[in-house]
């Protein structure tokens, strides 16, 4: 009888040792090992003796490939079709990851169901009971009123093996997996969601899509750090990686790709959490400004990239006079070491008394903004409320703020100002090597500076 071993695997990167280490040698990472068994299978032709053919697969010139476009299953849902590049690739694997509560499966539950009018789909839960499932479809109003028949089909199942027997009788044309982490395989001895039966029953759920062409769409879950759980192979292992992310406490979604092989990544989705569902937003930089409270201290407007979209955000700012040992920075949905950089330049290159103030920094709506374009929009909104005077009128600010007080360019100048004139905006504080490599004319004033002191006595005239 061969003998059983058993390994440790690290949850991240899925690196392998014999012994339980507390960091991973390979990833930097704590705590991650996980136990799995190690069950050696005898080969067939170690079986029956023989020297098993391999036959090497043949050679072609890149010429002889034909081109052509993928067929897509569009989900008639425009925010995610647009994340996707114009739909699900029939025989393609989407792995999508949130926060537990952001909206997963009211999303995939949405995307199902418009799956279903391009022929049959089924849901495969393994999180929740077919009566939970059936109240959140109530919810949401699926199937849609008025539709006599739905080839939207449920099934209840956590084993592997279960699953793919209920694809090899259904043969749906879209699949949806709630989730990855609650299946599992009876032939492995480790729980469901460790990276031995993530890794087994993703491989399984690839090959199935691969030789029926179903468009298998996998839910995951995020550990505390914000990536997906199981092992990194899991994602190399998907065709396309989403993320649904956002504030918890606030209304607007955003769906954004890191790895798409049949489209751009550069595209992000945003849509707006309601009772009934989750509502696409064509517009979001009408809603994000639609409670801006005009000339008041400390707020700046900022347009930001968000794929290959801009959209207007809100940078608001408040600071009170401390009368503790350290002040306090509370900075929300921007990065607290580039705010803090930026306080650190307002105190050493224009004399403000940062030290001896509170600072509050917040980006309204629940947005989250991490690129350091926003720097110029910071110093701006806390200078404004720091000198109690409103910032000019119809002006957008942007713009990368260095340690010496100068004032950097950024990407995609002429997006962030169409975006802006497309909402009314007449003025643009922005760094001037941006706008000496702008080509044509530009949509609306632009107000060029180099240096942090230009941008204030023009922001605050």
């Amino acid at each position: 009888m061969a003998k059983i071993s058993t390994r440790y695997v690290c949850s991240q990167c899925a690196y392998a040792t014999p012994k339980w280490v507390g960091k991973c040698p390979h990833c930097g990472a704590w705590d991650t090992f996980q136990e799995e068994v190690v069950l050696p299978k005898e080969s067939a032709s170690a079986k029956s003796g023989l020297k098993s053919a391999v036959r090497p697969s043949v050679a072609k010139h890149l010429t002889e490939i034909e081109s052509r476009d993928e067929p897509r299953l569009p989900t008639h849902i425009e925010e995610f079709d647009r994340v996707l590049g114009g739909g699900v690739v029939k025989g393609s694997i989407v792995l999508v990851g949130g926060e537990p509560g952001v909206g997963k499966s009211t999303l995939m539950m949405q995307a199902a169901d418009a799956l279903a009018r391009s022929g049959k789909t089924l849901y495969v839960s393994g999180e929740e009971s077919a009566r939970q499932i059936k109240l959140r479809a109530d919810r949401l109003g699926i199937p849609k009123q008025g539709a006599e028949h739905t080839e939207l089909k449920l099934a209840i199942e956590t084993e592997l093996e279960n699953t793919l027997a209920i694809l090899e009788i259904e043969q749906p044309k879209a699949a949806i997996i709630d989730s990855i982490q609650s299946l599992y395989t009876s032939a492995l001895d480790s729980a469901p969601g460790s990276v031995t039966q993530i890794r087994a029953c993703a491989t399984a759920l690839q090959r199935i899509a691969k030789e029926q062409e179903i468009a298998v769409l996998l839910v995951g879950h995020v550990t505390k750090e914000g990536s997906i759980a199981g092992p990194k192979v899991l994602e190399h292992l998907v065709d396309t990686v989403l993320y649904f992310e956002g504030d918890l406490q606030g209304a607007f979604r955003i769906l954004r790709s890191t790895k798409n092989r049949f489209g751009s990544t550069d595209e992000v989705g945003v849509f707006d959490m309601r009772s009934d569902g989750l509502i696409p937003v064509p517009n979001p930089s009408e809603l994000l400004l639609a409670e801006r409270s005009d000339n008041a201290p400390g707020s700046v407007i900022f347009p930001a990239l968000e794929g290959s979209r801009s959209l207007l955000m809100e940078v608001q700012a408040l600071t009170t006079p401390s009368f503790l040992n350290s002040p306090r920075r509370v900075i929300t949905g921007l990065s607290f070491d580039r705010t803090n950089l930026v306080l650190a330049v307002m105190e050493k290159r224009l004399g403000f008394r940062m030290a001896t103030h509170d600072v509050f920094v917040n980006v309204a709506g629940g947005m989250r903004v991490m690129e350091p374009a926003a720097d110029l929009a910071i110093l701006v909104a806390t200078a404004s409320v720091m000198r109690d005077k409103s910032v000019l009128e119809h002006t957008v600010v942007f713009g990368e703020v260095g340690l010496a007080g100068e004032v950097r360019g950024v990407p995609r100048l002429e997006a962030r100002l169409r975006e802006a004139a497309r909402m009314g905006f007449q003025r643009a504080l922005a760094p001037k090597s941006s706008l000496q490599a702008a080509r044509g004319k530009l949509p609306l004033t632009v107000m060029p500076v180099k240096h942090v002191k230009e941008a204030i006595e023009i922001a605050l005239q």
